[in-house]
């Protein structure tokens, strides 16, 4: 029995980076073995074990065949005589097919360290078209690596390219696409995300809504850009430089300019009521990827209020206290966070507009706080009830938020 560190942590500690996860593979042993040696199982599709110690994952070499459609249209085989290279030999890429074994030394069967060194992503075979999760997976990586230099090898497009031909990613389920795209937005520069699945051919399957934007054109003095496709690309790197790692504020991000592809030709390029014009799709892009409600309605928020957001400076404080309400700041601040995050990186989001300022996000936090300090004992104690209270509170947050501005002027 051999055991071999593989996989992420080999690849992430070739490049300096953080290990997170270390997974292993054993290489000729039997699942009683390692039951024997205090080993857990927790696979269920194939031999998947926990170590007694240190609760890492180990995983018994094994090969799979294509038997079906999808993700779960594989086979497993798993025995002692499945040796580190036949298991290597499916894995997606061939910078996640390195291997290092108990001394140090790497087992390198179909050159990732070579790749690694070019920043390529490139196939291990041409077995990868079986799986039409890897397409999203490539693209995932490509938003994680992008800012090393890393891009898709042409072999690799090509192979993705047919898997979009052949209607494999039609295959995808829901959770599969929402759970790799909201890896994707959480990762460095999730533009890359965007423009290998279009690459591919696969935004327009997968993401009709976000594909529709691109060709768009928007004013080139707002927008210097233009196309409202690159603005949005944009968009999403701002918000990952802004909040690394913050996928709420990226699924946002994605989806509040939807609208944009549903203006009328004759109305470009602008795009007035583009707001309201985006919650129909976003509703269904949503509802198709089963997003989690949280993720569904802030985003909706930000899509109907975002320009609410950027013309605070001039809103009339019953205005500014409506945003608010809506937000449901008053009692959940954080959600207001989300929502000026997603907002800045909008404004952010455009050719030569990288580093403006977004004093508009330190007033609204201010008109909260002035807003939330407003509660309803003193109504209660002047003998108000009901309706009444409330009325007198939507008057008196009205009235500090005003002050507030006034003090601020």
């Amino acid at each position: 029995m051999h055991t071999y560190l593989v996989g992420g942590a080999v690849r992430d500690k070739w490049l300096g980076r953080p290990v997170v996860d270390r997974d292993h593979v054993v290489v000729g042993a039997h699942p009683d073995e390692l039951l024997a040696l205090g080993y857990k199982p927790v696979g269920k599709d194939f031999p998947v074990f926990l170590h007694p110690q240190s609760g890492e994952e180990y995983a018994l070499a094994r090969t799979e065949r294509k038997t079906g459609h999808g993700y779960h249209g594989f086979a497993f085989h798993a025995d002692p005589n499945v040796t580190l290279e036949q298991d290597l030999a499916r894995r997606d890429l061939t910078i996640n097919a390195i291997a290092e074994d108990e001394h140090g030394a790497l087992i390198d069967p179909y050159g990732g360290v070579r790749d690694l060194e070019q920043r390529l992503l490139r196939h291990v075979s041409p077995a990868f078209v079986e799986d039409p999760v890897r397409l999203l997976r490539v693209a995932r990586f490509a938003a994680r690596f992008a800012p090393l230099g890393f891009t898709v090898a042409d072999e690799t497009m090509t192979l993705l390219q047919k898997m979009v031909r052949d209607g494999e990613v039609d295959h995808l389920v829901p959770e599969r696409v929402w759970a790799e795209t909201r890896k994707a937005l959480g990762e460095a520069q999730p533009s890359a995300f965007l423009r290998v699945l279009r690459n591919a051919g696969a935004l327009a399957v997968l993401f009709p809504e976000i594909d529709a934007l691109y060709g768009v054109p928007q004013r080139a003095d707002f927008h210097p850009e233009i196309d409202t496709g690159v603005h949005l690309e944009m968009v999403l790197d701002a918000a990952a430089q802004w909040v690394p790692g913050d996928d709420l504020v990226g699924f946002c991000a994605l989806t509040h300019d939807l609208g944009k592809a549903l203006t009328p030709a004759a109305e470009l390029p602008r795009h007035v009521g583009h707001e309201e014009r985006g919650v129909k799709p976003l509703r269904a892009l949503s509802a198709r990827l089963r997003v989690p409600t949280e993720y569904a309605e802030l985003a909706e928020l930000v899509c109907r209020e975002h320009l609410n957001a950027h013309r605070a400076l001039e809103l009339k404080p019953s205005t500014v206290l409506k945003l608010l309400v809506a937000l449901d700041a008053l009692r959940r601040p954080e959600r207001l966070t989300t929502f000026l995050a997603a907002c800045m990186a909008d404004k952010r989001g455009r050719l030569g507009h990288e580093q403006d300022d977004y004093p508009q996000a330190a007033w609204l936090r201010r008109a909260r706080d002035a807003a939330a300090s407003v509660t309803s004992g003193p109504f209660v104690a002047e003998g108000l009830q009901g309706p009444a209270v409330g009325a007198a509170m939507e008057k008196a947050r009205v009235q500090a938020i005003a002050e507030m501005k006034l003090c601020n002027t």
